[in-house]
């Protein structure tokens, strides 16, 4: 399959070393807006099961505006508060370790280790371009690694392929970008295991309450890091890290921007019945929770969503449309130009060099100053935690 969307190829080490894609001759979108806004030219024949209507409160009245969207969308949070179970207790302080530091293509990479839940520690990497002014702000992003052995050494460009280095060229254009580990690969044999560990601590809570809490945790140390500007922080992640892209961007409104690649929007597209994500609970009959509900708790905010088709391990693409156009109509409840699409490039489960130049750009425009700004015109709050 060919992508929808036409991307000019340009070479990469072009790019390298340069701030944030800049807004258009002022607009505050992207170009390419619509063109992820459209639904499939073909029928889609996957079942993404049942899905709630969101713009019908539970008093039986309907959604109108974006003041009546608030209390519909405390009920939606309450919903999946209760599900994912009780969140750990934030640890007091920010204090980090520095474990080490390299200077890598006009980028300090630094090998950081705090304090996640209490006494308990973690390591990322905390990636910034080499050369800052002084009171010079940057967005900043929280980049979430994909099933690896090599965890964030990959995604923070210490191996692998240049496709999965998201962290380090995000740096390297003048984001700050923090990169942590996620807890099934701290200090555990296996995943299950490490699930075991967690739920030992925290019985009632699932595992995709640990990863959105762990994600959270890292926000908070990103946005303390001194070039940081706390207003305009995004997420970015494949795969493993789209699926705690989504859940972050959800449910932590500082998250302004967020880009999910292939994490398979729909409960039955992809592994969420996993014990280390939502378990077995998401097939039973009294389960009536679908995605489309986080997609549509991030508006008036950034997201897209990044499919690839086919392929081994493809999980997202026109299957994942229906939820995305069921949050369409939320979305403009705030905006004529809602900031939501999906980009379908067809080519596997990876982020071809071309689509991580509109992944990037995404980034950059809806993370800019005046992007940000806009989002107060909305009525969302822009520095809550």
């Amino acid at each position: 399959m060919t992508l929808r969307v036409c991307i000019p190829l340009v070479c990469h080490m072009a790019l390298l070393f340069v701030r944030p894609l800049s807004l258009h001759a002022g607009e505050l979108d992207v170009r390419w807006l619509g063109e992820v806004q459209k639904s499939p030219q073909r029928e889609v024949s996957f079942d993404v099961g049942f899905m709630e209507p969101l713009l019908m409160r539970k008093s039986g009245g309907e959604v109108h505006n974006p003041d009546e969207w608030q209390e519909r969308r405390r009920e939606l949070i309450e919903a999946w508060d209760d599900f994912l179970g009780p969140s750990p207790q934030t640890p007091e302080g920010i204090a980090t370790q520095l474990l080490k530091s390299e200077s890598v293509g006009g980028v300090i990479r630094d090998l950081i280790r705090y304090e996640c839940e209490p006494n308990l520690f973690v390591e990322a990497y905390l990636l910034r371009p080499a050369h800052v002014t002084e009171g010079t702000l940057l967005p900043g992003i929280v980049a979430l690694h994909h099933t690896a052995q090599d965890t964030i050494d990959e995604i923070a460009g210490v191996s692998g392929p240049d496709s999965r280095k998201l962290g380090l060229k995000l740096a390297q254009r003048g984001f700050v970008v923090i990169c942590p580990r996620c807890f099934l690969w701290q200090d555990a044999p296996s995943l299950t295991a490490a699930v075991d560990r967690y739920r030992a601590r925290h019985p009632e809570s699932l595992g995709m309450r640990k990863m959105l809490f762990d994600a959270r945790r890292a926000v908070d140390i990103l946005e303390a890091q001194p070039h940081v500007d706390r207003t305009r922080i995004g997420a970015v992640g494949h795969s493993l890290g789209a699926k705690e892209v989504l859940y972050l961007a959800a449910f932590d409104e500082r998250i302004k921007a967020a880009v999910a690649s292939e994490g398979g929007m729909a409960l039955k597209s992809t592994n969420w019945d996993a014990p280390w994500y939502l378990g077995p609970q998401i097939h039973e009959a009294s389960f009536g929770r679908n995605h489309h509900e986080l997609v549509a708790l991030i508006a008036p905010r950034a997201f897209l969503v990044l499919g690839g088709e086919t392929g081994p391990g493809a999980a997202d693409g026109d299957r994942s449309w229906p939820l995305i156009g069921a949050a369409l109509p939320v979305y403009r409840l705030f905006s004529d130009s809602p900031r939501l699409g999906l980009l379908n490039h067809g080519q596997g489960h990876t982020i071809p060099d071309d689509v991580y130049e509109r992944l990037a750009e995404w980034l950059g425009t809806y993370l800019s100053q005046k992007a940000v700004a806009a989002l107060k015109l909305d009525g969302i709050q822009v520095d809550t935690k």
